[in-house]
Formats: structure tokens, sequence, C-alpha cells
């Protein structure tokens, strides 16, 4: 069974970091495109980053420029989100998912989802 688990998600104050993790099970990571999108609340799920087979990354968000960076551990077959200079507005939650071919910024191409984990930005 196909499956994704985001975890590392939690409570930060202004300017800290997290790194947040997308850990696969039933099938290999580096096969698929992987995307990180975020949801807050009243908004619609919005597209962050993605890291495809080959391990090429794409941006999509321009909030998250130069702080977010998406990577990939192959042997853990692990995908991160290292999130840095957090702000508020980045209170959200955050979901990873995967699709078989390669990275778009439209959530509904994206066959696999985890559960979410949580990120509050607050002081």
């Amino acid at each position: 069974q196909l499956q994704l688990v985001e975890s590392g998600g939690g409570l930060v104050q202004p300017g800290g970091s997290l790194r947040l993790s997308c850990a696969a099970s039933g099938f290999t990571l580096n096969y698929y495109a992987i995307g990180w999108f975020r949801q807050a609340p009243g908004k619609e799920r919005e597209g962050l980053s993605c890291i495809d087979s080959s391990g090429g990354s794409t941006n999509f968000a321009e909030s998250v420029k130069g702080r977010f960076t998406i990577s990939r551990a192959s042997a853990k077959n692990t995908v991160y989100l290292q999130m840095n200079s957090l702000k508020p507005e980045d209170t959200a939650v955050y979901y990873c998912a995967a699709r078989e071919s390669s990275c778009t910024v439209a959530a509904a191409r994206y066959a696999y989802w985890g559960q979410g984990t949580q990120v509050t930005v607050s002081s």
C-alpha cells in the first residue's frame, strides 16, 4: 500500500526554522515527483515546491523563494522541506504529495497525499 507520512511540524517563533519530512512506504520516491503544498484556514491549497525523479527541483511560490528548500534522501526514501526565516503567514497545514509524472503546481494532478502536518508560526 502506497503511503506518505509527513512529520516535523510544530510551533515556532517568527524567524525560526523547521524541517518537514515526507516518508514514503510501499513505493520508491525516486521514481515519482514529490510536491510540497500547504493550506491555511479559509485559503486554497498552495503549491510550494517539487522534486522530480531526476532530483531536479522546482519552486512554485514566490512567497517562499529563498527561504524554503526541498531535498531528497534516497536511502531513507524521504523528501524534506527545510523552512527558514519563518513568518506568521507561513502558518498552515503542510502536505506532501506524489505523482508518477513530472512536477506540476496543480494539486489535483497528484494521486497520493499524506495526512498533513501543522506548522504554526507565532510569538
